[in-house]
């Protein structure tokens, strides 16, 4: 699956997921958010004979008249009294009973975990903010510093409870995966992965990952008395560590995450063995998100930007640019180049689109704001460089990383147009779907 998102400045260009009403409390309630989730409807079951209904009204419109026969005779067969399709009915009602959802975590494991084409490209949507008026180290350090201010406060909303709590159709909806987002990792496995989330552990993260240059730092985001580090401050954190990694022939381990997923399980068991190497992956998995401070991209006209800075978004440009200023595997990443582009992607693992779209529409917000907070200026201490020690086979695993990288980066062709005769209201208005419009609309195009 391929995909990115553009925001737009103003209002606002894409589809949300729902509306978001105003929190119920601007201050803390202990319990809210589990007494909403409890509050919900578990998912129901649907008859086997709906089931079935549709089944058979989805193959319809693709499949030969002799084929359809067929198969609503297996159908009947399957779903008469006493067989197969009676059973299975029972044993996921009983599974309903027992869990919230009986659907997400086979949803999770088969959709995501268990699927083994690199994240790159194939699942990870990338997301492209408005461009930022700066063409210099000083203005992408200032704006790095305020949109991490900005997801500093949508997650101050998380850990007190007063997330605004989405609606659709006038009921509300489950919020869980608004919890997943942050301090959360995909970690590789031989034949599925897992994701591992640190934002509930008894000492939650408080710190995010920067990389630059190829080269990954730890940097504390909050006071010794928990409040957020300033603006000011992230920004001098910041220049320290764009100082402290000038070279440009650092080693790219990152981009060993863009490998075929049992191609990456096994080089990340070998990447680990080493105690070094493996308390820096710690460190990146469990930080808040990360950060990505670019090289500029070779630079492009206005009309054939927005398709250059999409790429940028889903693969980094390759291993001559951007790709190794990346860890795949994070939940959360935002990338901020040095010559304006902005943006992020997302493993897809933890959260579909709405809790994304949430966070960035609360972060393009927060960083139009003039910054008026001025902390005294308190020595802080130096981020932590996060080192690796490469071995020969590692250094292999990254050659082979960047070559494979290479050739989905060159099959790949991204051509960003703007659509502007009609929007989501349109298809609404034919009582369908915007999402399931599209679909049908990328099926019909490679069709003819």
């Amino acid at each position: 699956m391929l995909a990115f998102v553009t925001r737009a400045m103003g209002k606002q260009a894409v589809l949300k997921g729902a509306g978001l009403v105003k929190p119920v409390s601007v201050t803390r309630i202990p319990g809210r958010y589990l007494v909403h989730q409890e509050g919900l409807p578990k998912l129901p079951v649907p008859p086997l004979r709906q089931t079935m209904g549709r089944y058979l009204a989805a193959l319809q419109p693709i499949v030969s008249q002799e084929e359809l026969e067929h198969t609503r005779k297996l159908v009947e067969e399957f779903q008469s009294p006493g067989g197969v399709g009676e059973r299975l009915q029972k044993g996921l009602e009983r599974k309903a009973r027992k869990t919230e959802n009986w659907l997400s975590d086979w949803w999770l494991q088969t959709a995501y975990l268990e699927y083994r084409l690199p994240v790159v490209v194939h699942s990870s949507p990338g997301v492209v903010l408005p461009r930022l008026q700066f063409h210099d180290r000083q203005g992408q350090m200032w704006h790095a510093a305020k949109l991490i201010a900005g997801v500093l406060d949508f997650k101050s909303m998380i850990d007190n409870e007063t997330l605004p709590v989405e609606f659709l159709g006038g009921k509300p909806l489950c919020m869980n995966q608004y919890y997943q987002i942050l301090s959360s990792c995909r970690i590789p496995g031989p034949k599925r992965d897992s994701v591992v989330n640190h934002a509930l552990s008894m000492k939650p993260p408080s710190h995010i990952t920067v990389v630059h240059n190829f080269q990954f730092f730890v940097l504390d985001v909050y006071n010794s008395d928990g409040s957020p580090l300033t603006v000011d401050q992230i920004y001098v954190q910041l220049e320290k560590i764009w100082n402290s990694s000038l070279q440009t022939n650092k080693e790219p381990i990152g981009i060993l995450t863009s490998q075929h997923r049992n191609t990456w399980g096994k080089a990340y068991n070998n990447l680990i063995k080493d105690k070094t190497n493996k308390e820096s992956v710690r460190a990146i998995q469990k930080s808040i998100f990360t950060v990505c401070l670019d090289a500029p991209m070779p630079r492009v006209s206005d009309e054939l930007y927005r398709s250059r800075v999409a790429t940028q978004m889903l693969h980094g440009g390759g291993s001559r640019w951007n790709s190794g200023n990346r860890w795949f595997d994070k939940t959360l990443q935002f990338i901020i180049g040095e010559d304006g582009s902005c943006g992020l992607m997302y493993e897809h693992a933890p959260a579909e689109g709405p809790p994304i779209v949430a966070l960035v529409d609360h972060v393009v917000e927060y960083t139009k704001k003039s910054e008026t907070v001025r902390a005294p200026m308190i020595p802080l201490a130096m981020p932590q460089k996060l080192r690796f020690n490469i071995t020969p086979e590692i250094k292999k695993d990254i050659e082979k990383a960047k070559q494979n990288l290479n050739i989905m980066v060159q099959e790949l062709d991204v051509k960003v147009m703007v659509f502007s005769h009609f929007g989501k209201e349109f298809p609404k208005s034919q009582k369908m779907s915007p999402d399931a419009f599209i679909q049908i609309a990328l099926q019909l195009a490679y069709y003819r």
